[in-house]
């Protein structure tokens, strides 16, 4: 019923401020962290409009941006990325989940999304999280939290990572492992890494891209810890897709340039929808919400920030 023309125009013209930002986040302008901060501010305001289903709109376009991901990852090019760095991969991925289920017990933090800031600090921040939310069941405020959290140091390490990597002389190819692992979104990590140089960039970017590949087995073991008392455990279509999206473009590259577009498309889908995320996060319920989150989305990043800078420097991880 939503997107019946009629009523498209009727809520354009009861809130057109509201529509008006949620079309500029399709623009390559606005990136995620505007774009959530954007949607809470107008939440703030009050100019959310409360006569649709936006947390429903929210989910399904957030399924279509997952799935349209998944022409972007090159699978041989991530396979071979992983190679070199594939224990640090996992040990980072294992620790964080572990240490995050611990601390949100000790934190008496609500579980999905102590669970979901893991998850977003372990892989790669809002698309981890955007995967892992509807595999858990998670609602929207559980993911807005989790979603505020992440993004707030996933923009602080935008701007703190080149300078620590000057100042330890890192290499271009170790500030690239470093800003894949330890960088949580994507956006970020080109960001940062194409400021330390092309060959940091180039690093960065193949390593993450095998990183992502990682959603896949965490969206099904989410789903299988969070099935409650469930006895079969039911799997979200959306990663279903996905991976048939990335195998699909591994089969047939010679449509690359359609799946480019694709990617590009949905990777603006992905910032609308952080969008109608944060307009769905107020103060109150920040407030309510008090500083746990916070405290423990940071004590996990500075955790496999340290960690992973200490292993890269020290050869573990590789070269």
């Amino acid at each position: 019923m939503l997107f019946q023309p009629a009523l498209i125009k009727q809520q354009i013209t009861r809130h057109p401020i509201f529509w008006l930002c949620a079309l500029v986040c399709l623009m390559p302008v606005i990136n995620s962290p505007v774009a959530l901060i954007l949607g809470f501010s107008l939440a703030t305001l009050g100019f959310v409009p409360t006569d649709i289903p936006v947390a429903s709109l929210t989910k399904k376009l957030l399924s279509a941006a997952i799935i349209g991901l998944g022409f972007g990852i090159q699978l041989d090019v991530a396979i071979e990325a992983s190679r070199s760095g594939l224990g640090l991969i996992l040990a980072s991925i294992v620790l964080t989940l572990l240490m995050g289920a611990l601390l949100t017990r000790l934190f008496r933090l609500d579980r999905k999304t102590g669970h979901l800031i893991a998850s977003g600090t372990a892989i790669c921040g809002g698309s981890a999280i955007a995967a892992v939310s509807p595999a858990i069941q998670a609602n929207s405020h559980q993911t807005s939290l989790a979603l505020a959290t992440v993004f707030i140091l996933n923009s602080v390490a935008l701007f703190i990572f080149p300078t620590i990597g000057h100042l330890l002389n890192m290499s271009q190819h170790e500030f690239g492992m470093w800003a894949a692992i330890a960088i949580h979104d994507t956006s970020s990590v080109v960001g940062a890494a194409g400021a330390y140089g092309d060959e940091a960039l180039i690093t960065a970017t193949t390593l993450k891209l095998a990183r992502a590949l990682w959603i896949i087995p965490l969206a099904f073991l989410s789903a299988l810890l969070f099935r409650g008392n469930e006895k079969k455990i039911s799997v979200p279509m959306f990663i279903l897709y996905y991976c048939v999206a990335i195998l699909f473009a591994h089969w047939l590259p010679q449509f690359s340039e359609l799946y480019q577009a694709i990617f590009s498309l949905s990777k603006r889908v992905l910032v609308v929808c952080l969008f109608l995320i944060g307009a769905g996060i107020t103060v109150q319920k920040l407030r309510a919400a008090g500083a746990k989150p916070l405290v423990l989305g940071f004590l996990l990043w500075f955790t496999i920030g340290s960690g992973s800078l200490l292993a890269i420097l020290s050869g573990f991880a590789g070269s």
